[in-house]
């Protein structure tokens, strides 16, 4: 997924499916880290912004894959709503910055 006027958002997911409006992002984590849902919802607001899709008009549900477990979780369209917020802001930020 990728949003940026620089070219300075964007994020790779192990799958992403978009059918019927239902998004479906995966990704598996070989690591002994904890792991971050966050991550993935901000995939979801970059496939959102890339796509121009509004999330209150879709179905997401984020999976993390890590040592023999599945994190699900299906974030409310407010919550990608204020990650794709935040991305705007900063990347208009960092063209006033780049610009001088």
């Amino acid at each position: 997924m990728f949003y940026s006027i620089l070219k300075d958002f964007s994020g790779t997911a192990d799958a992403i499916a978009f059918r019927n409006n239902f998004l479906r992002i995966h990704d598996l984590k070989t690591g002994k880290r904890p792991v971050h849902i966050e991550q993935l919802e901000i995939y979801a607001a970059l496939f959102c912004l890339e796509y121009r899709v509004k999330p209150e008009d879709i179905h997401v549900e984020l999976r993390i894959y890590q040592n023999d477990e599945i994190l699900v979780h299906e974030p409310t369209a407010e919550d990608i709503i204020q990650i794709m917020n935040k991305i705007v802001h900063c990347d208009k930020l960092l063209l006033n910055i780049e610009r001088g």
